[in-house]
């Protein structure tokens, strides 16, 4: 090969591997310290897109919020050379759960053949007050994108099961059904078990899951019963939320991604953190890692939340964040995607300013909600404090 082409081949070949920031002409700017996209190798993550106007106005009604929010996630997947076919996972969340219908309208029309995985929640608050928000992962290959559906699956909404995107597979919300939590949880793992199984892969290949909850599940009876569902001290990386509501009034329900391979997957605990039954700190697929939500929890023989704003909570999350991504050899450079998750919206600000302390260059993208109504911000006997914020994350080496 002579030189020059060897040169250009080797040049497509680092701009294709090296995460690279998107953002769409004309769109309105990032309310905080995030980018609206990162292309990180063949996988787009997308951050938390509301459903403004470029002049900061809303649409009158759910469904026109919902296209709107549409519209801009396409803005950034166009600028990044796809389309909404390759869109491969999804989370909206609303403010007013009894919007779900008019949102299933919009989003049929956006994605009319072979939708996404998805999951969708009810929550308190958005920033800049917006009732809707939507985040995507989009896949580059559609010739390695396909769908999963499990026998006897009846699809009542546009929303697939699960898809599959090169060497993984993103899992839809799967809501929990039944009189009782450990019916309703039974019932979720074994629609859980039927799609893994229509995958050819199984639990054990799950490297990280979301469990939504609303006030109605005890989260006691989730971990009991979640506990026996995987290997002790090799669970998935879990991120645990408790959301305002859910579809169809369920109290619970589980999302995740799973490694197609399950010699790609890994999982990478920190030494200062002990085995668990219901979470590892971190998961590889490959190359992309996983990371459970951190908060300011201070472990050790005296742990807790000892810090009473938002800041300084923060401070002791991302040094928490920070045990998982080194002990697999990353640093805050490495991370693509955050997901972050306030007590109180009005602590958006002082988050972002101090959010922004540890990403001075290139930012990863970022979702942030108020999952749930404000708690009461009194210590303890022993002056601890509750969680003000949390933080999951997505890197990638």
């Amino acid at each position: 090969m002579r030189p020059a082409l060897l040169l250009a081949t080797l040049a497509a070949t680092l701009l294709h591997a090296q995460p690279r920031v998107i953002t769409p002409a004309n769109a309105r700017p990032p309310v905080g310290p995030y980018s609206p996209g990162i292309l990180a190798g063949d996988f787009l993550y997308v951050s938390g897109q509301g459903a403004a106007r470029l002049d900061g106005t809303f649409p009158d009604t759910p469904e026109a919020q919902v296209e709107q929010s549409l519209a801009r996630v396409r803005a950034i997947v166009e600028a990044a050379g796809l389309t909404m076919r390759h869109v491969v996972y999804a989370h909206l969340y609303l403010n007013d759960i009894t919007a779900y219908d008019a949102a299933n309208r919009a989003w049929s029309r956006a994605f009319p053949t072979d939708p996404p995985a998805r999951a969708v929640l009810g929550v308190a608050q958005m920033p800049t007050g917006t009732p809707v928000e939507i985040t995507v992962v989009a896949y580059r290959h559609l010739d390695r994108r396909r769908i999963i559906t499990p026998p006897n699956h009846k699809p009542t909404e546009p929303v697939s099961p699960a898809v599959i995107a090169g060497d993984r597979l993103y899992l839809s919300g799967i809501l929990g059904q039944g009189s009782t939590p450990t019916a309703q949880l039974e019932s979720a793992f074994s629609e859980i078990d039927a799609i893994l199984t229509a995958a050819k892969i199984d639990r054990r290949h799950l490297a990280f899951v979301n469990p939504y909850l609303t006030d109605a599940m005890p989260m006691d009876a989730m971990n009991k019963v979640y506990a026996t569902k995987f290997e002790f001290g090799n669970t998935p990386a879990r991120a645990t939320i408790r959301v305002h509501a859910l579809p169809h009034n369920a109290s619970i329900s589980f999302t995740g991604v799973a490694a197609l391979d399950l010699a790609q997957r890994r999982a990478v605990r920190p030494k200062n953190m002990p085995p668990s039954p219901t979470a590892s700190p971190c998961v590889f697929i490959a190359g992309t890692f996983y990371c459970s939500a951190k908060s300011g929890f201070i472990p050790g023989p005296n742990s807790g939340i000892y810090a009473h704003t938002v800041e300084t909570q923060l401070r002791q999350t991302m040094r928490n964040l920070l045990d998982g991504l080194e002990e697999a050899g990353l640093t805050f450079s490495n991370i693509v995607a955050t997901n972050v998750y306030l007590d109180n919206i009005d602590d958006f600000t002082p988050m972002n300013k101090t959010y922004a302390e540890y990403f001075s260059t290139t930012p990863p993208t970022r979702t942030t909600v108020q999952q749930i109504p404000t708690s009461p911000r009194t210590p303890d006997a022993r002056g601890r404090y509750p969680t003000l914020e949390q933080i999951s994350l997505i890197a990638v080496k």
